[in-house]
């Protein structure tokens, strides 16, 4: 039991973060193949990319494929849902954005933030 609320806290806590989110969409598209492409798309450290490409696999969103030197990445197929689902909550926010006629001020977004 204690191995499914490590994992279900792991999903957690790598996901509400923007950069792996990123990087999962980025993921999706068929130009990006190789962890530097990854790191550059969403303007974060390679050794960075790398760790949470790691964690990824181990999570099983994602495979490498060893072309020589190179690790090709490929998302599965649940992490190919997953994105799908960030892509469509992602779309939602930017229709309820459009709706929004005061912005939250900057102090407001950090309580949030640290709840």
């Amino acid at each position: 039991m204690k191995q499914r609320e490590a994992i279900k806290n792991a999903f957690d806590n790598l996901f509400l973060h923007s950069k792996p989110v990123k990087m999962l969409l980025v993921l999706r598209s068929d130009s990006v193949r190789y962890a530097t492409q990854v790191s550059k798309a969403v303007d974060c450290t390679y050794s960075h990319t790398v760790k949470v490409l790691d964690l990824f696999k181990r999570l099983g969103l994602v495979t490498f494929d060893k072309k020589g030197r190179v690790k090709i990445i490929k998302l599965t197929s649940d992490g190919e849902e997953i994105a799908h689902d960030f892509e469509g909550l992602r779309r939602k926010f930017s229709r309820i954005s459009n709706n929004i006629k005061e912005v939250p001020s900057e102090k407001e977004l950090k309580l949030t933030r640290s709840k």
